[in-house]
């Protein structure tokens, strides 16, 4: 407040004594003298923006377009896609980076299923059942006999003291051993259903431990090699069987492993005597509309890096980050993005079609590409996979280059580099505002001095002149 008051005093004061307005001398003065600093550092800033704006909308318009490839990849209309012609039987997919060809029989005998074990009725799921323990051992089961699977561990399951059936089934739950329960309420009372998982070793026998003086778990207890109940299997675990172009197989779930190049079955249904076909179709149409994007997509970012690295009017003329993307991506049609391909198979780009122009701008010989996916469909399909190699990993790997931050030859560190100058700016401009406010408060404070002092001179004079004028009236 006494701040402000003194500032107000002086303020008012200035030019009383002079007539000249001091406040606004001292502030266009000291506004011209930081004038061309002024000035250099907004340029400066300005362009600093610019920078960093341009070569943001470059990065992100590669992440863009590795993103959208990555993701047109992954829906695998890009790669041959099995099919199958019953789909009550099967369903058909392609594993991340493998393609499949041609066609097969597939002839579905029998489907994978797990063991199902009832146990004896009880009067309600709340019936109390005893107490201890109970063991699974796994392996393989029939009505009469039990074959125990050593690699797999045997589980226990402790069963507390006033335990009901229903909280048995909920301890069983609990230890995710593949083995599930629930209470099942049939016309001769509550039972305990038990179910494992798909295939033939997945099949189990339950082992009763009671506690003394709290019996009752041994009724849960069931082998069938120590003769038990063989009406209390329901079902009985087994793998799936079936017949791939006339050959014999099996798979422990329905959902098989590759049992041919790029070939996974999901089982769901049976057809013995009546095959179905497997056939993989080609992705040619989608492949051409593809690399088409892909060219379109890529002229768009190397026209913008040309406007960008203009050396007369480029914001990112001489920038070490846009020279070394300009070159990775003048190199993306000669460069060998599958080098584990066969003698003859396309290997790069330019392999199919791709081809850049001396402005660095890409074009698309659709002829070369039809040719090379005419003469080795599968080789090209291969291309547009997720693996390691290939299309979109050429495309994301260029991209991931790109966007390294503390990398100072990438797009990436320079956008830091130009953040950090931006950053340095601002305080300069904010530093040079003070400079130019203390300039100001000074000079202020000088010429209240000047203005005092001239004031005063003004009196004198004021008063020798009345003086004068008395003296010479006297004279009269």
């Amino acid at each position: 407040m006494t701040t402000t008051s003194a500032t107000s005093s002086i303020v008012s004061a200035l030019g009383a004594g002079s007539g000249v307005d001091m406040t606004a001398l001292a502030t266009n003065l000291a506004n011209a003298q930081f004038q061309l600093r002024n000035e250099r550092l907004t340029l400066q800033s300005e362009k600093v923006q610019r920078q960093i704006s341009v070569a943001s909308e470059i990065k992100n318009a590669l992440s863009i377009l590795a993103n959208s490839l990555g993701d047109r990849v992954r829906v695998g209309d890009l790669s041959s896609q099995a099919s199958v012609a019953n789909s009550s039987v099967a369903t058909a997919s392609t594993p991340a980076g493998a393609t499949g060809s041609g066609s097969y029989s597939l002839e579905v005998l029998s489907l994978a299923r797990g063991q199902t074990l009832s146990s004896p009725a009880v009067a309600n799921a709340t019936t109390t059942v005893g107490a201890g323990s109970l063991t699974l051992r796994f392996g393989q089961t029939s009505g009469s006999g039990f074959t125990e699977d050593s690699s797999q561990a045997a589980v226990t399951i402790d069963i507390a003291a006033g335990a009901t059936l229903t909280d048995v089934a909920a301890a069983i739950n609990a230890k995710r051993s593949g083995v599930t329960a629930y209470v099942a309420q049939t016309v001769d009372g509550a039972t305990l259903v038990f179910k494992g998982a798909e295939g033939a070793q997945s099949g189990f026998i339950v082992e009763a431990t009671e506690t003394a003086g709290q019996e009752g778990l041994a009724a849960f207890a069931w082998n069938p090699s120590a003769g038990g109940d063989a009406s209390r299997l329901l079902a009985q675990s087994a793998d799936a069987s079936f017949m791939l172009d006339g050959l014999a197989m099996t798979s422990k779930t329905n959902v098989t492993g590759q049992v041919a190049p790029g070939l996974v079955l999901s089982l769901k249904g049976t057809n013995a005597g009546s095959p179905t076909t497997v056939a993989f179709s080609s992705p040619t149409a989608t492949i051409a509309d593809a690399m088409q994007d892909l060219v379109t997509a890529l002229n768009e970012i190397i026209g913008g890096l040309n406007t960008a690295t203009d050396p007369s009017t480029g914001d990112l003329a001489g920038d070490s980050g846009a020279r070394a993307l300009k070159r990775s991506l003048a190199s993306l049609g000669t460069e060998v993005i599958m080098p584990n391909a066969a003698a003859g198979a396309p290997r790069t780009l330019s392999d199919l079609g791709l081809s850049v122009q001396r402005d660095g701008t890409f074009t698309l010989d659709s002829a070369r590409l039809q040719a090379t996916m005419s003469r080795d469909p599968d080789a090209v399909s291969a291309m547009f996979t997720t693996g390691l190699y290939g299309v979109y990993a050429t495309v994301d790997k260029i991209s991931r280059n790109a966007a390294k931050t503390g990398d100072p030859g990438t797009i990436g560190g320079s956008i830091t580099r130009y953040q950090k100058l931006s950053t340095e700016l601002a305080k300069a401009t904010t530093k040079l505002a003070e400079q130019q406010e203390t300039l100001r408060a000074q000079m202020v404070a000088r010429f209240a001095k000047a203005d005092t002092r001239i004031s005063q001179s003004q009196s004198t004079l004021s008063f020798l002149q009345s003086q004068i004028a008395v003296w010479n009236k006297s004279d009269d």
